[in-house]
């Protein structure tokens, strides 16, 4: 999440409130449907011991191989380890990574709602480490048939009635190619909806409730900002006329900052070493929704999302923040 040359920027005068405990039964209650874009997330670990002869690159020696959910599938994980309801709607392929995918929904406590997409491969992120430090990674993906997507469609309209919060994980990846319509069914049924954005086409993002872009994704759509006053101009721009309730930043090192109508608030980064980044905006987004299903104010559901974030990056990989970890007392 951090970006080389970022400038650093003045705090808002407001601050988040101290963190607020919810009771378990409360995240229970929570029910959240996440669509969006799945992979499988598959790390090989081995030793590195010699140069190939036929290329000046290193030999892996592999040695162990772990798979985990990725993209909204680790979003639908992440929520589901805070103790909420969660449900996944998704396309992937008859092979053995969808099949691996399946397996993992199941052991998360995720209720899949799978449509499946016989001439899909299932999109597979391969990372090769050694020593804890990545050394190659193959992505292997492909748009869904546009079949399986209206298919998904006409399963989301089901979907909606019970749930209380829709989260939009946007990978660009093609599975959420009716996205705007997505968002008009959820918003017309009285629910709320969080998108994690891609891409510079944000009109497609219209009428959702929060957004929750960072810098680098923020800056693909209303360029670069001069200062902390030019840029709360560019959000309140881009948020009035999109229509959205709140825009969410996640700014690296800076923290998070929240915009809406009533201002600005921000929440400080959690002081940690920072071991990997690679999901942390997927904690943020799932941590959200499940708040906001157990009616925990959006101000407040920030600022545990914030906490998540921080303790999530001091994870190996797509990793989640558990209910015991994420209200455990300070030290």
């Amino acid at each position: 999440m951090s970006e080389s040359g970022a400038r650093p920027v003045a705090a808002p005068t407001q601050a988040l409130p101290p963190l607020p405990v919810i009771a378990r039964e409360r995240l229970a209650s929570a029910r959240v449907l996440v669509v969006g874009d799945v992979m499988l997330d598959r790390y090989w670990f081995g030793d590195v011991n010699r140069i190939s002869p036929e290329a000046p690159v290193p030999v892996v020696h592999v040695q162990r191989q772990e798979d985990r959910l990725g993209g909204a599938a680790n979003v639908a994980r992440n929520a589901a380890a805070l103790g909420a309801c969660t449900g996944l709607l998704c396309v992937v392929g008859h092979d053995e990574p969808g099949e691996r995918i399946v397996e993992l929904l199941k052991d998360s406590g995720v209720v899949p709602h799978l449509e499946r997409d016989p001439e899909l491969p299932t999109t597979i992120k391969l990372r090769v480490l050694s020593r804890q430090q990545q050394l190659l990674r193959m992505d292997f993906e492909k748009m869904p048939a546009h079949e399986a997507l209206l298919a998904g469609l006409a399963r989301f309209d089901t979907l909606l009635a019970s749930h209380d919060i829709v989260l939009l994980s946007d990978y660009a990846k093609g599975g959420l190619t009716h996205v705007t319509q997505m968002i008009a069914k959820a918003r017309a049924a009285g629910k709320a909806v969080l998108v994690d954005p891609k891409g510079d086409d944000w009109e497609r993002y219209r009428g959702a409730t929060v957004i929750t872009p960072n810098r680098a994704e923020l800056r693909e759509v209303v360029g670069r900002w001069k200062s902390e006053e030019d840029l709360v101009a560019r959000v309140t721009e881009l948020r009035t006329s999109l229509e959205l309730e709140a825009l969410l930043l996640t700014r690296s090192e800076e923290g998070m900052t929240l915009f809406t109508a009533h201002g600005e608030l921000n929440a400080p980064a959690v002081a940690r070493e920072v071991y990997d980044v690679s999901g942390a905006g997927d904690t943020v987004i799932a941590t959200l929704a499940a708040m906001l299903g157990a009616r925990v104010p959006l101000v407040d559901a920030v600022a545990l999302a914030n906490r998540a974030a921080g303790i999530v990056v001091g994870k190996l990989g797509t990793a989640t923040v558990d209910y015991d970890e994420l209200f455990a007392p300070a030290h």
